[in-house]
């Protein structure tokens, strides 16, 4: 019996193994962590996060009443400047944070146009810590990615830089500004790199 349990082991391992292998000659890419998750639009549609893949990836936490809310401008700017180039901010609305994002999608969505001509994709509202944060801030804030390293969420308008491998390569924290110089630092490395 032991025999037997040790072979289908082993034949399951190589199984694997030759599977692996195969997919890879096939051309077929994993997914990397960040980008494997499906999240909805602010207009109701299921997003796979994986279209982004090969693509320098912006991801905010923002609120329309907070003293941040200012940064879409900054946002909006830099997706303008950076996005022929294969960059893209993601907005994820979340009132956690002294219910600063009140509203509806539908408000939010106007407050974003006519106030800071948003034109970067915005998702569903989403919480970002506690037993009802999403996967992918879950995921987000378990990466020990500099300069803040892992954690909760602090506050409205935190940023996670993802590289065009897919992999988390930055955190900044809310005060700091979207197209401040260590912001646009990596941003500009990340988009230099094929």
């Amino acid at each position: 019996m032991f025999r037997f349990s040790v072979f289908a082991v082993l034949a399951a391992m190589l199984i694997a193994m030759a599977l692996s292998s195969h997919a890879a000659e096939q051309g077929v890419a994993k997914v990397p962590a960040a980008l494997n998750f499906k999240m909805d639009s602010l207009d109701g549609k299921e997003i796979d996060l994986s279209q982004y893949q090969g693509k320098v990836v912006l991801v905010v936490n923002v609120a329309s009443k907070c003293g941040f809310t200012p940064q879409y401008e900054q946002l909006q700017a830099i997706y303008q400047k950076y996005g022929p180039k294969g960059f893209v901010v993601l907005g994820f609305p979340c009132n956690q944070f002294k219910a600063q994002e009140p509203g509806t999608a539908k408000e939010i969505k106007e407050f974003c146009r006519i106030n800071y001509g948003v034109t970067f994709p915005l998702f569903a509202k989403i919480e970002v810590n506690g037993d009802g944060a999403c996967p992918l801030y879950k995921h987000l804030t378990s990466m020990d990615t500099k300069p803040k390293g892992p954690g909760k969420i602090d506050w409205s308008l935190e940023k996670f830089l993802i590289g065009r491998n897919g992999q988390v390569v930055a955190r900044f924290a809310p005060k700091t500004k979207p197209d401040a110089p260590e912001v646009i630092k990596v941003i500009e490395a990340e988009l230099a790199k094929k």
